[in-house]
């Protein structure tokens, strides 16, 4: 054994050690505040005040629930907000009344945070709710066959048990105002009062279309377009943390904003957007992605905000290593993580990323080899769908290094996923459950470490 005295040594040393000792303690800081939160909700349903849950994905309900929250507040009634699943059996059968704010994820799949709540609970056909009063806000896209489909089904699960709804569900087409002011209404009723706070969204404020180009030219697959964003002469520029969205209001569908995952940090002194173009079955375009990629002159003006998306922040994540998995325009979220990562010059990253060619569709081929010779993303290892060497899709990359994928959770890594719902995410969900036990998959999402932005 060599021993030195060496300061620099030493120093490095003691700070391995201490952010090993970081990463180790966040699971149980994480785990020991959802218990917490857990005893909180029950305590809460034993003294009758009132619960009120949500399910959310991107943020939408959370938002709801807090202006729900902050509306009985202010009538004088007691309240506890939790998300669903730090409800269980015993909290519901003490409850009297629950407001259930439930966003929709697909074809009618409930949100991520609220999984463990449909699997323990809503699976349950002995569980007797006869004491609780509930409505049900459902929130969801009418594009979907299967429309405010979680929420309809929680609906159906409360009654069945023996449940009796206060008012009949509410169901909100992509965050329209109509449907939520029906809300406010039936809530303001039943706190008797009209005095509610202010449930405005932030404004839309406009913005200048700075830069455009095209990422895949020659490609088989649709154009997809890098834009650039910068606010007008005189506003400054707003914060916002990588993972967060933008909502882009489209002229010819104003009522209908657009959301986009952001692909920069601040630093970068502007908003990326990775915009794929959508063609209908006609060949006319979409009204936001035509507009977007292909109406709007470079210089146009564009209106648009700025929406936290705290499910696909890196929050307690920041310390961790990160393994990154999408596909298509999902490389945006991906890569304002790995910016900020650079930034904070957080060096274990791993990139698993899939398309269709590499030849074209190669999204940001030089900024990736920029940080791989950098040592800011070790391992970047990508899938063609119609490469040389046959079809390969990102699940696949993940059954190849399953051993690595295991020694990187095995050191506390998260995992963040961005891409389509359909194939790719689901693809890799079903992986990950080959791969990993129940009781481990669990661990990773309560724990906060698996975490999706997918459409």
């Amino acid at each position: 054994m060599i021993l030195t005295n060496d300061p620099t040594r030493l120093g490095l040393t003691a700070a391995m050690i201490a952010g090993y000792g970081v990463v180790c303690l966040l699971p149980w800081l994480r785990a020991r505040r959802a218990r917490a939160a857990a005893q909180a909700a029950r305590a809460a349903a034993g003294d009758s005040p009132w619960l009120v849950a949500y399910a959310s994905q991107t943020g939408n309900a959370e938002l709801l629930a807090r202006q729900t929250s902050e509306t009985l507040r202010v009538a004088g009634i007691a309240n506890h907000l939790c998300e669903f699943d730090q409800l269980d059996a015993a909290t519901l059968q003490a409850a009297e009344r629950v407001l259930f704010l439930a966003s929709t994820y697909g074809e009618g799949d409930p949100p991520d945070a609220a999984a463990r709540f449909a699997q323990r609970l809503m699976a349950r056909s002995d569980l007797a709710l006869d004491r609780l009063h509930y409505a049900v806000l459902a929130l969801g896209d009418s594009a979907y066959a299967s429309f405010c489909g979680f929420g309809r089904t929680l609906d159906a699960w409360l009654a069945a048990r023996g449940a009796q709804a206060l008012f009949p569900r509410v169901e909100v087409d992509r965050s329209a105002p109509p449907a939520i002011a029906a809300w406010r209404r039936q809530l303001s009723h039943l706190a008797g009062t009209s005095d509610a706070p202010d449930w405005d969204a932030p404004a839309f404020a406009e913005w200048r279309l700075a830069a455009r180009r095209q990422l895949n030219p020659g490609s088989a697959g649709a154009p997809i377009y890098h834009l650039e964003l910068e606010p007008m002469a005189g506003m400054a520029l707003p914060d916002w943390q990588s993972g967060d969205l933008v909502q882009v209001a489209a002229p010819a569908d104003p009522e209908r904003p657009r959301e986009y995952s952001i692909a920069s940090i601040p630093a970068d002194g502007r908003v990326h957007l990775l915009v794929r173009l959508h063609r209908h079955g006609d060949g006319s375009h979409g009204l936001a992605s035509g507009w977007l990629t292909q109406q709007a002159a470079e210089g146009a003006v564009l209106r648009l905000r700025l929406r936290a998306h705290r499910r696909f922040r890196l929050e307690e994540n920041a310390a961790r290593p990160l393994i990154l998995i999408g596909n298509g325009s999902g490389i945006a979220g991906l890569r304002g993580h790995l910016k900020a990562r650079a930034a904070a010059g957080q060096p274990r990253n791993w990139l698993l990323f899939g398309e269709r060619d590499p030849a074209h569709d190669a999204f940001y081929r030089d900024e990736l080899e920029a940080w791989q010779r950098a040592g800011m993303l070790p391992r970047l290892d990508l899938a063609w769908s119609r490469g040389p060497d046959g079809k390969q899709y990102v699940q696949d990359l993940l059954l190849r290094h399953a051993e690595t994928l295991r020694a990187w959770l095995g050191e506390g890594a998260a995992i963040y996923v961005c891409g389509s719902l359909e194939g790719m995410a689901a693809g890799v969900d079903r992986t990950l459950r080959e791969l990993f036990t129940q009781e481990e998959m669990a661990e990773l999402s309560g724990s906060g470490r698996y975490r999706r932005d997918v459409y």
